[in-house]
């Protein structure tokens, strides 16, 4: 099981100790992202931070994010074309386009025409890179794009198989209320739990998202193993989004026995 970290579950930490963080626990590699407090790399050059990552051992999984790619206009071009070329520059494997996620766009048609021009206009900007550009549901309600199939509709409608896959996460894939997996059109999977009981379904935002553990409420383990035992090969990255997480001075612990209890979907 490649457990990798995303650096939302511990966004305080600079960029080197974050990937102390990921080589102490384990992890097989580590998605970077723009939307934290700090600026990307924290004014340390993308070439720096590639070296730094490929010493390290770890694996440059992905790079986060362009928001809102569906909303394709002159801006989200330039959005999408700088994160491919900082990924490029440092060895990201990915980049992760977000889908708008503001309760606008939502209506059958305009989701699928907006989603359909979105990726025939960035396809031409990933071919020839060797990044691959990763599209997530999201299963808010108020999500543009909450299931994985849709999106997987207009990969092929674009003939973009080649250049985009999905993101499967544990805790969008609860919200949309999903039951089909697609390991073979899938290149990362997120994690992270839910344990509060007094929430429904609908209530669960992304502060409700803590480490996986056996009070989870979203079926991580079940989700994970059938990703496995379909045929997924690809990294599990941890993405809590906790305050109490980000905040926790024993990260490093909790992190290990969550990955150690995660561990038991190879099972």
């Amino acid at each position: 099981m490649n457990l990798s970290l995303n650096h939302m579950t511990a966004p305080n930490l600079g960029w080197d100790d974050f990937l102390t963080l990921a080589k102490d626990i384990g992890a097989t590699g580590i998605e970077f992202r723009n939307d934290l407090p700090t600026p990307l790399f924290s004014g340390d050059t993308a070439e720096q931070v590639g070296a730094a990552v490929k010493a390290s051992g770890l694996t440059f999984y992905g790079l986060s994010q362009v928001y809102p790619f569906n909303v394709f206009n002159d801006d989200i071009a330039k959005e999408v074309a700088d994160l491919i070329d900082v990924a490029k520059r440092c060895g990201a494997q990915s980049i992760s386009l977000i889908p708008r996620n503001d309760g606008t766009g939502l209506g059958d048609r305009e989701r699928q025409i907006n989603l359909h021009l979105a990726l025939q206009e960035i396809k031409p900007m990933l071919d020839g890179t060797g990044i691959t550009g990763l599209i997530e549901p999201l299963g808010f309600e108020r999500s543009s794009l909450r299931r994985k199939e849709e999106a997987i509709n207009a990969i092929e409608t674009v003939n973009g198989g080649e250049v985009f896959k999905i993101i499967h996460d544990t805790f969008h894939h609860h919200l949309a209320e999903e039951t089909e997996f697609f390991p073979q059109h899938t290149g990362m999977v997120h994690v992270s739990g839910v344990v509060d009981t007094t929430l429904a379904i609908r209530d669960m935002e992304d502060e409700h998202r803590v480490l996986v553990d056996r009070n989870d409420r979203l079926g991580n383990l079940a989700q994970i193993k059938s990703l496995l035992h379909q045929g997924y090969e690809g990294p599990i990255s941890m993405e809590s989004f906790s305050p109490a997480i980000h905040n926790a001075p024993n990260i490093a612990a909790l992190l290990k026995e969550s990955f150690e209890f995660m561990k038991k979907a190879e099972n």
